[in-house]
């Protein structure tokens, strides 16, 4: 490990730039190698007609990320089992949202598995990381409210005997953690539509969560979520206008899915949505959209989701996504004083 122990502080910022530096140093080989095998991103035909300009550009760079996140974390962390079923979580989601990019690029369509598929894949790795949480990490089955209201989730638990080893199943906080972990990885997903977008948001959310876990003194899950920082700041590099390369599905399915992992080992399922409170709105406006259209055939923004809202109004793509950064600071600072108040 080339962490201190004796000093955390330096080892969570050093995860940041370690992150960052690993991700400099093998996007452009990366790049290359996408740009030899023709795999590009594939534009929604119904989009912004500016971005018809981006068909082709490597996609996938998701890789790169999560390949700098397990890196950084072997280099500095210690392997507690809060740290892995982190890892593996994100990693599995990682693994869904490739085979999406996958067959988008295989069939020349912005579109992949269908939602169906993702559901499916979703649901089976949130409801998993609910069970291995609560089980094996500690996890309490309840949520806690700013001001220290907390509501017991696990009032409905199946208790079962396997092979000697006694497993709980909370069904209410595992549907929770469902809701939790598919909203944020798909919202996550819906914000990575501009150039730095969803790399740059992820960053600032993934700093204010390194400080949560730091402040509860998980020092393990801080050094992942300052990993995931310092890998946006790396792929921001190439990601930012006119971007060299997207993430894909890859990265940002991956990405939500890390975020929801931490605010669930950190219990702070609540106050996450609040530092997360740019995905939210990004993924509501979506809702909204369908909703509207399907009951009045009416649209409630000239497009969804929310970026793409602005850009219809005349904004450049550079000033929406600065602006969101913006937004997205704001909503996790409110975020993290509203996490002071759980105790």
């Amino acid at each position: 490990m080339l962490g201190d122990a004796r000093y955390p502080t330096y080892t969570v910022f050093l995860a940041v730039g370690i992150a960052a530096l690993i991700v400099i140093i093998l996007m452009p080989a990366f790049i290359r190698l996408m740009r030899k095998d023709g795999v590009g991103q594939q534009v929604r035909a119904d989009g912004p007609q500016s971005h018809l300009v981006k068909q082709g550009t490597p996609t996938m760079g998701g890789v790169i990320i999560l390949i700098s996140l397990l890196l950084t974390c072997v280099l500095l962390a210690r392997w507690t089992p809060d740290l892995i079923c982190c890892i593996v979580v994100t990693f599995a989601t990682a693994l869904l949202g490739l085979l999406d990019d996958i067959e988008s690029v295989s069939h020349g369509r912005s579109l992949g598995l269908t939602p169906l598929q993702k559901m499916a894949g979703l649901t089976v790795l949130s409801v998993g990381f609910c069970l291995v949480a609560v089980n094996v990490c500690g996890v309490a089955p309840t949520i806690t409210f700013p001001g220290g209201f907390v509501i017991d989730l696990g009032v409905l638990t199946t208790t079962l005997d396997v092979g000697g080893v006694t497993v709980s199943i909370p069904w209410i906080y595992a549907f929770f953690v469902f809701l939790l972990m598919t909203g944020l990885s798909n919202a996550v997903n819906l914000t990575d539509g501009l150039d730095g977008l969803a790399g740059g948001t992820v960053l600032v959310v993934m700093l204010f969560m390194a400080m949560v876990a730091y402040r509860y003194d998980e020092i393990n899950l801080a050094v992942f979520a300052a990993a995931t920082a310092g890998a946006c700041v790396g792929f921001l590099w190439f990601n930012s206008y006119p971007a060299s390369i997207f993430m894909g599905d890859t990265g940002s399915l991956a990405l939500g899915s890390a975020f929801a992992a931490l605010a669930v080992l950190t219990k702070t399922e609540v106050t996450s949505l609040v530092m997360g409170g740019l995905f939210v709105v990004e993924a509501l406006s979506v809702l909204i959209q369908v909703a509207s259209f399907k009951l009045t055939g009416k649209r409630v923004f000239l497009m969804a989701p929310l970026h793409h809202h602005f850009e219809k109004k005349g904004w450049s793509e550079t000033k929406v996504v600065i602006r969101f950064w913006i937004v997205s600071a704001a909503f996790a600072a409110i975020g993290f004083a509203l996490f002071f108040q759980l105790t």
